[in-house]
């Protein structure tokens, strides 16, 4: 149906919400360049630690020293997770960047590659600093077993961090692209005793 003016609802949502898609389009821009960023930083310090294993390798066989270890196998494990959920994250965060930025991609398409790449990121971070906690355990080789425990307890401060600052952010997101939305109707149940 049209109004007066002659212009049906989607015309005047669109022509009254010009300010808001600028301004959400310039804050997705903004959050996705930072955190490409340090996702691309990470992917690249877990692509190194790969070729320069704790420990060294061996001179004869080119075997990492410490690779019949658990914690090696923490380590390698740990780094190749990070590196893969940072790349994971670099192109959601890429995808974002390079979108058309259309009234529908708001809806569904850009909050889903954000909550991927939000949650790359965190996984990214979360293991960087378990392959980081690893290598530690290989270098000192138990000599001096009592810096483990506040070295770990450091190491998780940025997972936190990380965690406590974008969680809000996550929720809010995730809820209002899965969640029930403004054009679903909620049913209320009436609870007579």
């Amino acid at each position: 149906m049209m109004n007066d003016d002659g212009k049906k609802p989607r015309e005047v949502f669109r022509e009254e919400h010009k300010a808001l898609v600028k301004e959400g389009e310039a804050w997705l821009k903004e959050t996705s360049q930072a955190c490409m960023v340090v996702a691309t930083l990470i992917a690249t310090v877990m692509f190194a630690a790969v070729f320069t294993v704790p420990g060294g390798n061996n001179g004869d066989t080119g075997t990492p020293i410490f690779s019949k270890t658990r914690t090696f196998y923490v380590f390698m494990i740990a780094d190749a997770v990070s590196l893969f959920a940072s790349c994971t994250s670099v192109l959601m965060f890429f995808a974002v960047l390079t979108s058309r930025y259309g009234e529908r991609d708001f809806l569904k398409s850009l909050p889903r590659k954000l909550i991927l790449g939000f949650a790359s990121l965190f996984v990214s971070i979360a293991t960087m600093m378990t392959a980081f906690g690893a290598t530690l355990v290989i270098v000192l080789n138990g000599t001096v077993a009592w810096v483990y425990i506040p070295v770990t307890l450091l190491a998780s401060i940025p997972v936190l961090l990380f965690g406590l600052l974008q969680f809000p952010l996550f929720v809010d997101i995730v809820l209002s692209t899965y969640g029930p939305g403004i054009f679903i109707k909620k049913e209320y149940k009436n609870k007579e005793d």
